[in-house]
């Protein structure tokens, strides 16, 4: 091989291993927010399903006003 390609070679795999350094930190970034994003539909699914209609609980809602 001549000297130019083994210098083209290597600047190819310089580039290429900042690319994968670059892909590896969103990757990373993604997943911190996934895991955020999981948390928030758990405490939202908690909070739907506390607030969830219990037959045994009057919520007030099927209720007649005061003034009929």
């Amino acid at each position: 091989m001549s000297d130019n390609r083994i210098i083209e070679l290597e600047i190819k795999q310089a580039y290429q291993e900042d690319l994968i350094q670059a892909l590896n930190q969103v990757v990373a970034e993604q997943q911190k927010q996934i895991g955020k994003l999981e948390e928030t539909c758990k405490l939202l699914h908690d909070k739907i399903k506390s607030l969830a209609y219990d037959p045994g609980q009057s919520t007030g809602v099927d209720e007649r006003p005061p003034h009929y």
